[in-house]
């Protein structure tokens, strides 16, 4: 009788077992996801059908909201809080990347409250890693940790995904961008447009404050999202006009 080969042990950290077989690549074990970061050249693999409306990378859209005096409501017709649209028509992309983009004070958190969401958020980090969410020492540990976390969500083809950090200026927002588009996400930004008085205000009425010297700084480096950082849309929120 033939002796069967024996299988070579793997020898990689794909799977996270090194030293044991590999399972065999067929349609119930897939070869892992390996994204390709493109360099704004339009997806050619077929997307997710996950309700995100198909679009054209090429018609970019503009919104505004103004920040409500009851925020405790969520607004009528969340995108997130509808159901999934059931089909097989292709879709232009597998699903959104949510971007908030503001100052500390600014209603960030307010906004995904209303709409029932829990985001990605660096606080949430230093939480969940030093059980202290004033913890600064550790700048690129929380955000390389946080760039993981949304990785994951993106691999296992979570249809919409939200980050909430201040993202002041293009370098800071260019890598979450990469990260969306080489999933073939589409990338939203929403920006809170709120006098830095106001966020100073509100930010003294608040049990956590930060130093009023550090948002006055970080009102400097602000600078408002553009079509092309790479946005497919773009929804600034505002204070109410008194």
């Amino acid at each position: 009788m033939k002796r069967r080969k024996k299988k070579p042990e793997n020898e990689t950290e794909a799977t996270g077992k090194v030293g044991q077989q590999k399972p065999p690549v067929d349609e119930s074990h897939p070869q892992p996801i390996v994204p390709t970061y493109d360099d704004g050249s339009p997806e050619t693999s077929e997307s997710l059908d996950t309700g995100v409306e198909a679009r054209s990378v090429d018609e970019p859209r503009m919104e505004t909201e103004v920040q409500p005096e009851s925020p405790s409501a969520p607004p009528p017709g969340v995108p997130e809080q509808r159901p999934a649209q059931q089909g097989k028509a292709a879709r232009a992309s597998k699903g959104v990347v949510v971007l908030a983009i503001g100052l500390p004070g600014s209603g960030k958190t307010t906004w995904f409250k209303r709409r029932g969401v829990t985001p990605l958020s660096s606080d949430m980090l230093r939480s969940i890693l030093f059980d202290d969410i004033t913890e600064q020492r550790y700048q690129g540990l929380v955000f390389s940790t946080l760039r993981s976390l949304l990785r994951a969500r993106l691999i296992a083809r979570m249809p919409w995904n939200y980050v909430d950090a201040s993202n002041l200026a293009a370098h800071e927002r260019r890598q979450w961008i990469k990260m969306a588009k080489g999933f073939g996400y589409e990338v939203h930004a929403v920006f809170f447009d709120v006098p830095v008085e106001v966020c100073l205000e509100r930010n003294r009425k608040r049990e956590r404050q930060v130093k009023e010297d550090v948002i006055q700084r970080m009102a400097t480096k602000l600078k408002p999202p553009a079509f092309e950082e790479g946005f497919a849309k773009i929804t600034v929120v505002r204070v109410k006009q008194t």
